[in-house]
């Protein structure tokens, strides 16, 4: 029998062990992780921040699961140390686990950055982050987060729902400079403002205070809790110590292989082919993956490297960016419609009659469709105005179910389509939770389900059942 050990119980770890019971119920499974909670949706954090949804309500597995599928999961034990001379890792309290394979699925940890004070500070990050946030958000009069990436939004956002005066500060010119061009950006900005939050960008913070944060030029911003986030960074030191390849991530191939060939790494921890992804696709795309390899469900399987789409997960606000959507003029045709009032900002970058880039933000009912012509590099329509509109007449796309092919694929974070609801719904799912407990749709990043509601609620019309 396989002795499977998986060190990292979260988004990607636990998304393992899971794809691995659905293949195959003999191997032995056990996995450690260093949190001492069930895995839960990183991605949804700050809805727990912001008092949308519950720490239990962000669980991926139940408490029963690991029981129910003979998996043994070893929750608050860190594993210290890899023995690749007799397989086996070493944990904090002593145990030594032997195993025939590896996996390490590490994830990675806040930035912090090097300025004085920093320890004053509050990481967003974990659950445990969300929980001393929350206690602090209780009794503080204001809030400052730094940084305007995606974590940092979702902060500020969901501090400001509770009814906090929060100040986003960003280094560069515009939030969430890695993925928006900079009108994207500015726009983005305002429409948070509205929200609650002030916005300021261009900014550095020098040092931070008992009571706020000191700025370059020696302003300071005032504050009783202060929020970090400043990105997060690969977690190798457990790779690079058993003397694995490690670069920004642990190095691995096709088969999300290291150069050991008992170990593997997925995840926010792996770099494949020079890239390290951030996001939950990439990494359950990996999963699936090491989970055919392991029970050799498919020994050809293979990860070929992922195409991001990025959506910003704060309430009140949508926005989706995928591709290059920083090209100019002079590199790729670019179609642009921007509503300053109304917070709209639509973009599309194309190439060679292919989408390779494109903004959403405000109203994003065409995101499907530009998604799954981004993600086949399919041909765009020879107007490509009817992508940013999809409900213009004589629009060659539509958002329609009952246009949506079934090859379409609707839960990207799951690669789950349309023909796989539809068939879910013949087999006797008529509604969301039904769907998303059979397929998965609408568990990752959640951001599908507006369109699974739709092809259900249109598959239960056409057979006249009510929901």
């Amino acid at each position: 029998m396989t002795r499977l050990v998986i060190v990292g119980n979260g988004m990607a770890g636990a998304r393992l062990v899971s794809e691995v019971r659905a293949r195959d119920k003999d191997v032995r499974v056990t996995v450690f992780g260093a949190e001492t909670w069930q895995p839960y949706n990183r991605v949804l954090l700050s809805n727990v921040v912001a008092g949308t949804m519950l720490p239990d309500q962000v669980r991926l597995l139940d408490p029963a699961w690991y029981g129910d599928h003979s998996v043994t999961a070893l929750l608050g034990v860190e594993v210290t140390a890899v023995d690749r001379d007799t397989q086996a890792v070493l944990t904090a309290d002593g145990r030594r686990e032997p195993y025939d394979v590896l996996v390490l699925a590490t994830g990675s940890d806040a930035v912090v950055p090097p300025v004085p004070g920093a320890a004053r500070a509050m990481a967003f990050r974990t659950m445990d982050d969300c929980q001393a946030i929350l206690a602090a958000a209780g009794t503080a009069q204001r809030a400052v987060v730094v940084g305007g990436g995606l974590l940092g939004i979702e902060a500020a956002r969901g501090l400001a729902g509770r009814g906090l005066p929060v100040t986003l500060l960003h280094l560069a010119g515009h939030l969430m400079d890695r993925q928006l061009d900079a009108e994207a950006g500015l726009l983005l900005g305002e429409t948070l403002a509205e929200l609650g939050v002030e916005v300021r960008t261009g900014v550095v913070v020098e040092e931070i205070l008992d009571d706020g944060v000191r700025l370059a030029a020696g302003e300071r911003v005032e504050a009783d809790l202060v929020v970090l986030a400043c990105g997060v960074r690969p977690v190798t030191g457990l790779a690079g110590d058993a003397g694995l390849e490690v670069r920004r991530g642990i190095v691995v191939d096709d088969e999300m292989r290291t150069d050991d060939p008992s170990i593997f790494a997925i995840g926010e921890c792996a770099e494949h082919d020079g890239m390290v992804y951030g996001l939950v696709a990439p990494a359950w795309e990996q999963a699936a993956v090491v989970a055919d390899l392991v029970t050799g469900a498919d020994k050809t399987s293979r990860y070929r490297g992922s195409r991001l789409v990025t959506r910003l997960k704060a309430r009140s606000v949508e926005l989706a960016a995928m591709g290059e959507t920083q090209l100019t003029e002079d590199e790729a045709e670019v179609v642009r419609f921007s509503h300053r009032a109304r917070g709209t900002y639509r973009k599309l970058v194309i190439r060679d009659g292919r989408l390779v880039g494109a903004i959403l933000l405000g109203e994003t009912a065409a995101v499907g469709t530009l998604t799954q012509l981004f993600d086949r590099g399919s041909p765009v329509p020879a107007d490509p105005a009817g992508l940013l509109f999809p409900g213009l007449s004589g629009s060659t796309v539509a958002e329609s179910p009952v246009r949506m092919p079934d090859a379409a694929k609707v839960c990207r974070c799951n690669n789950v389509t349309k023909g796989q609801i539809r068939a879910c719904w013949e087999s006797g799912a008529r509604d969301v939770a039904a769907v998303a407990a059979a397929t998965r749709a609408t568990t990752g990043c959640g951001g599908c389900r507006d369109a699974v509601e739709g092809i259900v609620g249109w598959l239960c019309e056409q057979e006249g059942i009510s929901v």
